[in-house]
């Protein structure tokens, strides 16, 4: 059956390149991405799936189906860009090799009776829009999940691989302002407050794991250099291995916050920007039958230093709840890291798009390793009736 996906892929190539090139040309952020959905809806119409957009309240989440039976193969596409680097994370690869990947198991679905589902995910990069898709059922009736991602040279398909749980949040300090050489003591500073914060995060990072990762920038810090500012924001995040360890360095960044703001005086708020980002649990069967197929297309994967990627996926919310697979589809020869202008420069060059098919035809044959052994299929099916994990 793998020959047929694979043909499938190729049969589809030039829409699916075009689909690629498509998104990078015309880069959408969080939420935002209106013809980038309208694109992904448009080629799983073309391969006669039944689409419906704006799904889950999210005007520009997707869901199109294809198929009969009780087992769902669920394929995630992302289409989201960075702001001020477009593609730089390489989702346009990503969405064009899950739509490949769903069009390809059109034939393994009416041999063995199963439904695909393209689910179209806002907001990968900022926002948790698939976070926000499992809390409004967009989930509820997928068995597996599963999606690859484009990374630098090397390709991962371990079960011990995951990525950083992740936690967003804005602080606001509010002074009161005061005439800045007339009477400055008449102020409270709320630029201050965000200073004495920032110090003390920095010294507060040498008392962390080196794993941890504290990150954020000043948004707004005052109007004019002769007004003591009265309000300052920030917004920042914290990364640890797992979700288990994420409440309590919030706790700590946050109490540097309400440091700065007991030296000066100012008050402080926070307030969450969006959902929390979960470490990805790779599903044990599905990876490896993902891996068995790696050197069919001249690829092996390579550990993870450490087990643990630097970065966050909501994919990794989907995990906790669905089992799932993301494993990262490597640009060979390509070195630049992700989330740079660099990156998102090659994500339209050949080695992208050879990613980009290798991973339609990867997904596609291990969803059909599924859908073809009774046993597991059983299994997975048993365990989605019987709450998940």
């Amino acid at each position: 059956m793998s020959l047929v996906t694979d043909a499938a892929v190729d049969e589809w190539q030039a829409r699916l390149l075009g689909l690629s090139h498509s998104l990078h040309a015309e880069p959408e952020t969080a939420f935002e991405e209106h013809a980038s959905a309208a694109k992904l809806a448009a080629i799983m119409g073309a391969a006669g799936f039944d689409v419906s957009e704006g799904v889950c309240e999210l005007p520009t989440a997707l869901r199109a189906t294809y198929g009969e039976g009780e087992l769902t193969i669920g394929i995630c596409a992302e289409y989201d860009a960075l702001p001020g680097i477009g593609h730089g994370c390489g989702h346009n690869v990503i969405c064009a090799s899950s739509a490949g990947a769903a069009i390809a198991l059109r034939a393994a679905a009416d041999r063995y009776g199963f439904r695909i589902v393209l689910l179209g995910t806002p907001a990968e990069e900022s926002g948790a829009g698939k976070q926000l898709m499992l809390e409004r059922g967009g989930f509820d009736d997928v068995t597996v999940a599963m999606m690859a991602h484009p990374g630098p040279a090397a390709d991962t398909a371990a079960v011990g691989d995951s990525t950083q749980a992740c936690s967003r949040f804005a602080v606001t300090f509010r002074g009161r302002p005061a005439h800045a050489a007339g009477a400055p003591w008449d102020g409270v500073n709320a630029a201050d407050a965000a200073v004495v914060a920032q110090v003390a995060i920095g010294l507060l990072r040498q008392q962390t794991p080196p794993v941890y990762r504290i990150a954020g920038f000043v948004s707004s810090g005052g109007d004019k250099t002769n007004i003591i500012p009265e309000r300052s924001v920030l917004e920042y995040e914290v990364r640890t291995p797992g979700a288990a360890q994420l409440d309590a360095l919030r706790r700590r960044v946050h109490a540097c916050f309400e440091a700065g703001a007991l030296a000066t005086g100012a008050t402080v708020e926070f307030r969450r920007t969006e959902p929390d980002y979960l470490d990805l649990r790779n599903d044990p069967w599905l990876i490896e039958r993902y891996g068995s197929h790696l050197p069919a297309f001249g690829r092996a994967a390579v550990p993870l230093p450490g087990g643990v990627s630097a970065a966050s996926t909501d994919m990794g919310n989907v995990s906790h709840v669905v089992p799932s697979i993301h494993p990262m589809i490597g640009l060979r020869g390509v070195t630049a890291m992700p989330h740079t202008h660099e990156f998102a420069a090659v994500t339209v060059t050949p080695a992208a798009d050879e990613a980009l098919l290798h991973a339609a035809k990867l997904l596609a044959r291990t969803a059909t390793d599924l859908a073809a052994t009774p046993d597991r299929r059983a299994a997975y099916l048993a365990r989605q009736h019987t709450g998940r994990r």
